[in-house]
């Protein structure tokens, strides 16, 4: 599928999703000098075309006591086995990203806990998986950059 066209009036229709989602679509409307109902369309329009997909909601982890960040690298026995070890790793809430890479690892995951005792519960429960010959683990000790939005804007604006 071909790289989709969106004129200026979709640039800002998402500029202003991508920095509230939930902002209402008569409030767009206001500010852009059109009719929700055009709104609606054009967001439904990149909807469709798998632009949008969905929304997503921010939360504040440590103030809901999961401020401990890891990110754990999985080796796996034997790379035919990524698909059984990718749908037990879903099976872990705590592992919030997996990623399938190429070099040292086979897997990638970045898991949330609330403590460093928890933590090694959830390494240890993905030691435990079988198919994963060890994993290798590395302490976050801050989250400095987390902001999905810059991206966002800049793949607009370069549109």
């Amino acid at each position: 599928m071909g790289k989709i066209k969106l004129d200026e009036i979709d640039h800002q229709i998402l500029d202003m999703l991508i920095d509230n989602t939930r902002i209402p679509f008569t409030d767009i409307a206001k500010k852009l000098l059109i009719s929700a109902g055009t709104v609606h369309v054009r967001v439904k329009k990149m909807e469709e075309a798998g632009i949008i997909r969905g929304s997503s909601l921010m939360l504040d982890y440590k103030k809901l006591g999961y401020s401990f960040i890891a990110y754990v690298g999985v080796f796996l026995n034997n790379t035919s086995q990524t698909k059984f070890v990718l749908e037990r790793i879903n099976e872990i809430p705590y592992v919030t990203v997996a990623h399938i890479t190429t070099g040292k690892f086979n897997i990638f995951c970045k898991i949330r806990a609330r403590s460093t005792e928890h933590a090694k519960e959830v390494i240890f429960m993905l030691d435990d998986i079988e198919g994963v010959y060890r994993t290798e683990t590395m302490i976050s000790l801050e989250e400095s950059i987390n902001d999905k939005k810059r991206l966002m804007h800049t793949i607009f604006n370069e549109m």
